[in-house]
């Protein structure tokens, strides 16, 4: 509540720990807080604060750098190193202190990393096995399934659920309290499965979870790095289970340098998946055509306009822009098509004119030789 987080900020407390944006309203809206005699100020997650994507928080910063004084120790704090810091670093005004702490490897060693090589067709035939054997030889241990996008999470979690599988969905599309139900539900082991994006990647502690599942390869090796962090925590051993299709080999590779460790390969009794495969493919695509009903994807256009509305844009606008882009890139395709054939025709006519040269040298030399 603003008015009680108010009073408590007029008491002058001696650490103040917020997000940009609910502490820029109380810089605009009260004049009983003050950080004029503030003497540090730190950045956790620095990068993700400083970075203007999908959640720019330039205005936000620039409230509270008006509000604090010159004279301050700044402190950023990342996980990640990227051009962005580096840039920073080399812009500050006085010589930054820097201090990174290098570790040779990136995942702990209670970890035991595998993979599985499925086809694309029967991915989720191996998922829906896997989770099954889990449950049938450890029935308390907790599970976390990654996917790739929020209508995957949502499909698989209804898809699980129809198996009698204690399953619970957190991705973006949820509202916050929904998210901070379902991860309550986890933590709680009144659901053994979380079924997640990305979202569940990071800044998450739970530390009693088992297993980790990607369902998809990730795209980059952080990435991979984070999903896995979620078990195998605070000395604990865990697993964590990839999926790779056959067109995914390179992505593992690309992880593997980045852990310098071999994944190693996880073994399924195929004939238990091959039992189950055309179940599994009929109550997913039935699970599909129910979300369909629901208009999850109209669900997930109006959270766009939304986030649009408050980052200052208009949606209608930007989808005008949109097709008028599209319309652009449409024309400049046809047009380097049309070169493209252009080129063609005149490297063929060439062709065509030097074998008759050539063919016409021949004869002339065959004249001769009579």
């Amino acid at each position: 509540d603003m008015v009680a987080q108010a009073q408590e900020l007029s008491r002058k407390p001696h650490v103040v720990i917020a997000t940009p944006g609910r502490l820029a309203d109380h810089l605009r809206s009260s004049n009983t807080f003050s950080l004029k005699k503030l003497k540090f100020l730190g950045f956790g997650r620095c990068l993700r604060l400083l970075e203007q994507g999908c959640a720019d928080f330039t205005a936000d910063l620039e409230v509270i750098l008006e509000a604090v004084p010159a004279r301050r120790q700044t402190l950023l704090f990342s996980a990640t190193l990227t051009d962005t810091l580096k840039e920073l670093k080399s812009l500050a005004a006085n010589r930054p202190f820097f201090w990174e702490a290098v570790s040779e490897v990136r995942t702990v060693e209670e970890l035991d990393q595998r993979y599985l090589l499925v086809p694309e067709a029967v991915k989720d035939a191996y998922l829906v096995h896997l989770v099954q054997t889990f449950q049938d030889e450890h029935e308390d241990w907790s599970i976390i399934i990654f996917t790739k996008t929020c209508k995957d999470c949502q499909v698989l979690n209804m898809m699980l659920r129809k198996y009698n599988f204690p399953s619970v969905a957190l991705h973006s599309m949820m509202k916050q309290r929904q998210r901070f139900a379902a991860l309550a539900k986890f933590k709680s082991s009144i659901f053994k499965i979380l079924i997640a994006t990305d979202v569940a990647a990071r800044g998450l502690d739970i530390p009693a979870v088992q297993v980790v599942i990607n369902h998809n390869t990730p795209g980059l090796p952080k990435i991979y790095i984070h999903r896995v962090g979620r078990t195998a925590r605070a000395g604990r051993k865990g697993m964590a289970i990839t999926l790779v299709t056959q067109y995914d080999i390179h992505l593992v590779h690309a992880i593997e340098e980045e852990i310098k460790l071999k994944l190693q390969e996880f073994s399924v009794e195929e004939r238990s998946v091959l039992d189950i495969l055309t179940q599994v493919n009929v109550t997913r695509r039935e699970c599909e055509i129910e979300l369909e009903g629901m208009d999850f994807d109209e669900k997930k256009e109006i959270n766009k306009r939304k986030q649009m509305i408050l980052e200052g844009k208009d949606p209608d606008l930007e989808a005008k822009r949109k097709a008028e882009l599209a319309k652009i890139r449409k024309k400049n395709k046809q047009c380097r098509e049309k070169v493209q054939q252009v080129l063609q025709k005149r490297k063929q006519l060439q062709l065509k004119r030097k074998l008759q040269k050539k063919m016409e040298r021949r004869n002339r030399h065959l004249k001769e030789e009579q």
